[in-house]
């Protein structure tokens, strides 16, 4: 997978607009965006724009990461 960051912003801590990760195949086709906010994840599928994503809380995400 190729990750990038298409909109990074100079402070460090994350604001109310998030960073937005784009993540490509390894051939190049775009696999979909993840922003990455204050209150979580967003996962936007291919195309999808963000307020269509998936979104996921913190908590969740630490369970899902944290589960054997």
């Amino acid at each position: 997978m190729k990750v990038a960051i298409k909109d990074f912003q100079v402070e460090m801590e994350v604001k109310t607009n998030g960073i937005e990760f784009e993540v490509r195949d390894n051939d190049g086709a775009l696999r979909g965006d993840c922003y990455l906010t204050k209150t979580g994840l967003i996962w936007c599928r291919g195309r999808t724009t963000r307020e269509n994503g998936t979104r996921v809380s913190w908590d969740q995400f630490i369970e899902w990461m944290e589960a054997e």
